[in-house]
């Protein structure tokens, strides 16, 4: 497991429609507001729940993030 992926890393990656899965960790009123297209939303406190609906496949590439307008 790699502990941090550049953006310039990550655009590649999404240019390159690689299969990864990218998921932003932020409250769901910031992924309505602003969010990494194709990206999913899952917080933290919610993580157990949707993690298995969403990311069924133990073996794909996952990419977490989270920002703000900092």
């Amino acid at each position: 497991m790699k502990d941090s992926i550049s953006t310039e890393d990550l655009k590649a990656k999404l240019d390159r429609k690689d299969a990864i899965k990218l998921v932003e960790t932020l409250a769901p009123e910031r992924y309505r507001e602003a969010h990494i297209p194709g990206s999913l939303n899952i917080p933290p406190e919610r993580i157990k729940e949707l993690a298995p609906q969403l990311l069924p496949s133990k073996d794909a590439e996952i990419i977490t993030y989270c920002a703000n307008p900092h």
